[in-house]
């Protein structure tokens, strides 16, 4: 089984060769990058490329590890003796799986995500070293082991809004999905936008591209906030003219609010256009 990109999916070469050496060595394949870089997407296309099932698990930060395991309904369970259920006899009967379990019991190999693990406490990836390691945990209520028969493909992404403990760090193959370039940036396009003009792709990237490296930006644009803009641009049928205007007191983009999402970044664009009406 070897990841060559999907017709949906532009991969990069080294993140070709960082998903097959995952799953080559059955490692937990860490992404960091950007928010909307394609990190959720890109474990989405892996389980279409190899045919395999997706199971995804959304961390947040109310996630606790042992969700991801199983989870005991005590509460369920003394409910039904009140009422003298037959159930309540046979305690697996309260015991939920956890995506862990299903990942683990799944008839064919699946590819589990872990999304955005560093939502979550920073106590939740050391709980589940052992897990991920031995692809195997224990059941106290039941008295069974859970083990995977085969290790899944694990897809494990994260912001970076929390630094990762080196332990798990050491049991992961990593991965950063650096910004794309205008070349790969244009294939991306190609591939959600096929027959779309080359002259107001062009133009677009000049614009995106340098609404990023403004000094002082809080939240620069995402390449899924670039598909978006453009796709107002076409269903807006924006004239190739106002994309292609040089004027320094039209700061702020057309349809700015599929790429700028916060008021500072406007109000610093606006400042940038007062300052060139003065200068003017």
């Amino acid at each position: 089984m070897r990841f060559q990109g999907t017709d949906n999916y532009v991969a990069t070469d080294d993140l070709k060769v960082a998903v097959n050496a995952a799953v080559l060595l059955r490692r937990p394949l860490l992404i960091k990058g950007e928010p909307g870089t394609g990190k959720t997407v890109l474990a989405q296309e892996i389980s279409k490329a190899l045919n395999a099932p997706l199971i995804e698990w959304n961390v947040k930060s109310t996630t606790k590890a042992q969700q991801g395991l199983y989870e005991y309904d005590a509460v369920a369970r003394l409910r039904d003796g009140q009422l003298g259920e037959e159930r309540v006899h046979d305690i697996a009967n309260y015991i939920r799986k956890g995506k862990l379990w299903e990942a683990f019991t799944s008839e064919r190999l699946p590819v589990l995500l872990i999304d955005e693990i560093d939502k979550a406490d920073i106590e939740f990836p050391n709980d589940l070293l052992q897990e991920l390691d031995k692809m195997a945990f224990h059941v106290y209520e039941t008295g069974e082991t859970v083990a995977a028969v085969e290790r899944p493909i694990v897809v494990i992404t994260s912001n970076n809004e929390k630094e990762l403990p080196d332990a798990f760090l050491r049991r992961c193959f990593f991965h950063y999905i650096k910004f794309p370039d205008a070349d790969t940036m244009r294939a991306i396009i190609d591939v959600h936008f096929p027959g779309i003009q080359k002259i107001l792709v062009s133009r677009a990237l000049e614009i995106f591209y340098e609404v990023r490296e403004v000094p002082g930006l809080k939240k620069k644009p995402s390449t899924s906030e670039l598909l978006d803009w453009l796709k107002l641009l076409l269903s807006e049928d924006m004239p190739l003219e106002v994309l292609q205007s040089k004027d320094a007191t039209k700061a702020i983009p057309p349809l700015h609010g599929a790429l700028l999402k916060n008021e500072q970044d406007i109000m610093l664009f606006e400042r940038l256009a007062f300052m060139s009406r003065r200068g003017g």
